[in-house]
């Protein structure tokens, strides 16, 4: 579904992304893993079309990010790392408008805004501002609106990011079962317990290259562990130590809690079968 080959963004003389190549399947939650600034926004602009590459090639659903962009974003979601909604329109009108800019039709429009505002739980909110909500409650709308056309991927761009625990699981139990519908999802994070709790794989960026690149567990067989196995990762590497670096400031390191968090969030994820 995803495919990137030496994918390279430059700003000026510095290099943003160097050489980043992976592939995600169909199904498959892919995670982005690493400190601010390793990276991991200017390549999920890329591959949504937002920033064109300096060199290296990259697709998604089959179609060229930058030959082809107008099929690549009929194809995707976005739930962006930035709120950019309307906040003068309510809950239920940002994604009426959103399905319009999609040419659905109104029925439609109409059917898949409450099917989602009751998925995310935001249902009693519909006739609200946006202005009116909480900050969780806006994240929690974010990925509606990026579902509402239906795509056969999303992005999340730190879908938690300045979150209580208690909204960090809410989104987490969304996530949860996104993936039990077989939507693709590629997202990133400075959290490890997230990458551990949510992502199949995960690929560790720093610098704007990928460090690492392996599922949570490092082995299908190893069901326990995660945590310390990632953590060990990190200090493997020169610079991401806790003792020698500030980069680690920016990475949360799990406790014994991220496998309690993710059993949480998979009894709040609701059942979404069409998603």
């Amino acid at each position: 579904m995803i495919k990137t080959n030496n994918l390279t963004k430059y700003f000026g003389s510095l290099a943003a992304v160097k050489d980043v190549s992976f592939t995600v399947g169909a199904g498959e939650v892919f995670g982005l893993l690493g400190p601010n600034g390793a990276g991991k926004t200017t390549t999920i602009r890329m591959l949504t079309t937002l920033l064109a590459p300096s060199s290296g090639t990259a697709s998604v659903t089959g179609f060229d990010v930058t030959a082809e962009p107008l099929k690549v974003k009929k194809n995707i979601g976005v739930v962006p790392q930035m709120l950019n909604f309307d906040i003068d329109l309510t809950v239920a009108e940002n994604l009426e408008f959103h399905g319009r800019l999609h040419n659905m039709k109104p029925s439609d429009r109409a059917a898949r805004t409450e099917e989602l505002l009751h998925f995310v739980g935001l249902w009693e909110k519909r006739d609200t501002p946006v202005e009116h909500l909480s900050g969780g409650m806006r994240r929690r709308l974010l990925i509606a609106r990026g579902l509402m056309h239906r795509p056969a991927v999303i992005f999340m761009d730190e879908p938690t990011v300045g979150l209580d625990p208690q909204a960090r699981r809410m989104i987490w139990g969304s996530i949860e079962a996104l993936k039990r519908s077989g939507i693709t999802i590629l997202l990133t994070t400075h959290y490890i317990e997230e990458a551990d709790a949510l992502c199949d794989r995960v690929a560790i960026m720093r610098a704007g290259s990928i460090i690492a690149l392996d599922t949570p567990t490092g082995s299908p067989s190893c069901a326990r562990g995660a945590s310390s196995l990632w953590i060990r990762r990190l200090r493997s590497r020169r610079g991401w130590d806790g003792s020698s670096s500030n980069a680690s400031a920016d990475m949360i390191s799990p406790g014994n809690s991220s496998r309690r968090e993710k059993r949480r969030s998979m009894k709040a994820g609701a059942s979404v079968a069409t998603l």
